[in-house]
């Protein structure tokens, strides 16, 4: 049956406390401790060595990549972001106080060249760095001199959750909201939807509302009339 992606984000935005770990409960931990990293007078005391995220689509790469981006805006720091979807690299700033870099595995040979010397400007400036991507550093289709890189630091595999984690936060979100989910509605939303946790927690949140709004018990009907209503 073929699966329906919503191309949504999470309501209130990525951050490592609405990050479900799972199995990936010692990447969460390490982010934890290296963004609340501090020194003297509260500065920024952050390990300048590497960490690169790897893992298939939907394992939560992205999620804590703009999780911790977004922990350094609310600490009122500067820093330096870059995706494959980033048409033209920034030049590296000494007023950053860390690097990211997402996707990687996509990386066009610009900006293979823009990662390679923001790597050189970390190391030479003790800034933090977090990369992720899909493979392993090791396959990674890159320049040797930057695989090499994203590999000599702390390297974490990110997992899918299994089937009773990923049910298991659904209900658990629900009961939260006050709304019941029946098996038949949670196999509705686990075979017909985007699996990744991001969109099934937003499709509980548009489906919550829709209830409310209509007055109506979850159930498959009215999923399937919301979406007919989209």
């Amino acid at each position: 049956m073929k699966q329906i992606a919503l191309d949504i984000g999470l309501a209130s935005g990525p951050t490592l406390g609405n990050f479900v770990a799972g199995p990936n409960q010692a990447a969460l931990r390490h982010l934890e401790v290296w963004v609340g990293a501090t020194g003297f007078a509260g500065a920024a005391r952050r390990s300048p060595v590497p960490t690169y995220l790897w893992g298939v689509q939907g394992s939560g790469k992205s999620h804590l990549l703009k999780a911790v981006r977004q922990a350094v805006q609310e600490q009122g720091a500067d820093f330096g972001w870059m995706d494959a979807g980033t048409p033209e690299a920034q030049e590296f700033s000494e007023s950053w106080s860390m690097l990211l870099m997402d996707d990687v595995h996509l990386y066009t040979t610009a900006q293979q060249q823009a990662a390679f010397a923001w790597f050189v400007n970390a190391q030479t400036h003790q800034l933090g760095l977090l990369a992720a991507g899909f493979l392993p550093p090791a396959d990674l289709p890159l320049r040797e001199d930057l695989r090499s890189r994203f590999g000599w630091g702390h390297v974490f595999e990110l997992h899918l959750l299994s089937d009773p984690e990923r049910r298991a936060v659904l209900r658990q979100a629900a009961d939260a909201r006050g709304v019941f989910l029946g098996d038949e509605v949670m196999d509705f939303m686990l075979t017909r939807f985007s699996r990744d946790l991001g969109s099934l927690m937003e499709l509980l949140e548009l489906i919550d509302g829709y209830a409310l709004q209509s007055k109506r018990a979850v159930t498959i009907p009215l999923i399937k009339a919301m979406m007919e209503n989209a």
